[in-house]
């Protein structure tokens, strides 16, 4: 019996053994046909590296202010009785834009100018008297005080009367009327903006670094979303002479020409300041370039012998390059590629060195300096 179980557990294990045998040697020969085989060929775009020429400059974004700007308002009470302004009229400075009812202003006017006159006669015929000693000193004095009261009286309310008319302080376009006759207005409530738009300032910050490349009248240009296709021109006006503390900024203001006044105070703009001569670069699609924290690569696309059929295997290789200015779809490269180098411009996550790679230009990415706005 205890021969029989020695016999049967010798066959199960040689059983087993042979199973667990067969599964390690068809592992091993899996593994040595896949390493016989190579990496898999992994499906790339790329793009000859080429040479552009590019005019340095500086770019910031800022927005437009008003040569002259502010919100019109009354400085005195006082129910609109005459409205002398469309809303968007163009007006000239001193133009009457809106009168006040000054009745009892104008009454109290006329009654202090006759206590004016009654002070001045007065002290006229006091002075006559005084030349022959009829009257005091202190009674002539006591009337050049009396006149002197009179005639500020009379200042105070020609300008209160006066308030009651609000003019145009300067040239320039009106915004949106705000009140309507009859209505009542208080000290500082808003009756319409006024603006001149010709020329306009565009206010923006460059960073403390870049200062030395600008100065007065140096020559910008300016770009704005509601005209995406036009180009408006300009020059510095004014440099701030302090740098923010906080961001080490310095606030630059270039006064722009608008002479249709398609520009208004308030918009967002891209200001572009070219700087030095136009220099010569190797650009290549942003996508090309892989951002590390211990440099920036891009993979070539090299040659590593021939296949079966007489065509070349290619490869993809790592080569560290230092990178420039940026400008729409583009990038310049300083260090590491010379012109012609062919350059992989998608797919580089699926890559390191020596991947076998195959080229498929159908779909390339976007690849232009000054890409156009597109609507969705």
């Amino acid at each position: 019996m205890a021969k029989r179980m020695i016999i049967m557990l010798i066959l199960v294990g040689a059983l087993f053994g042979g199973i667990f045998g067969f599964k390690a040697f068809m592992g091993y020969m899996m593994q040595k046909g896949m390493a016989s085989q190579g990496p898999p060929v992994q499906t790339v775009s790329a793009i000859r590296a080429a040479v552009q020429e590019w005019q340095p400059r500086l770019e910031a974004v800022g927005s437009l202010k008003a040569l002259r700007g502010a919100d019109l308002a009354p400085e005195v009470s006082g129910i609109v009785s005459r409205i002398h302004f469309q809303s968007g009229e163009t007006v000239k400075a001193g133009t009457i834009l809106l009168e006040m009812d000054a009745r009892s202003d104008t009454a109290k006017l006329q009654s202090l100018k006759a206590s004016l006159e009654l002070a001045r006669k007065t002290w006229l015929r006091d002075q006559e008297q005084f030349k022959e000693q009829a009257v005091s000193q202190a009674t002539l004095d006591a009337d050049l005080a009396n006149l002197q009261s009179a005639e500020a009286q009379v200042a105070e309310q020609q300008a209160l009367v006066d308030k009651k008319i609000l003019r145009a302080p300067f040239d320039g376009r009106l915004g949106i009327r705000m009140v309507d006759l009859g209505q009542y207005l208080n000290p500082g409530m808003k009756i319409a903006t006024l603006q001149t738009l010709d020329p306009i300032f565009v206010d923006f910050f460059l960073p403390q670094k870049d200062i030395s490349r600008i100065s007065i009248g140096h020559k910008v240009t300016v770009i704005v979303d509601a005209y995406p296709e036009q180009v408006f021109s300009g020059v510095i006006s004014a440099i701030d002479p302090k740098v923010d503390t906080g961001t080490r900024n310095v606030g630059i203001r270039a006064t722009i020409r608008n002479p249709e006044q398609q520009l208004l105070p308030g918009m967002f703009s891209v200001t572009h300041i070219d700087t030095g001569r136009p220099g010569r670069f190797i650009t290549l699609p942003q996508t090309a370039i892989v951002f590390n924290p211990y440099g920036n690569i891009v993979y070539l696309v090299t040659e590593k012998g021939r296949n079966a059929d007489g065509k070349p295997n290619l490869v993809a290789m790592q080569k560290f390059v230092k990178t420039g200015e940026t400008r729409g779809d583009q990038i310049a490269v300083l260090e590491g590629l010379k012109e012609g180098d062919f350059v992989v411009t998608s797919g580089q996550i699926k890559l390191r060195n020596g991947t076998p790679i195959a080229i498929n230009n159908r779909i390339q990415p976007a690849n232009d300096p000054a890409p156009a706005p597109v609507d969705d």
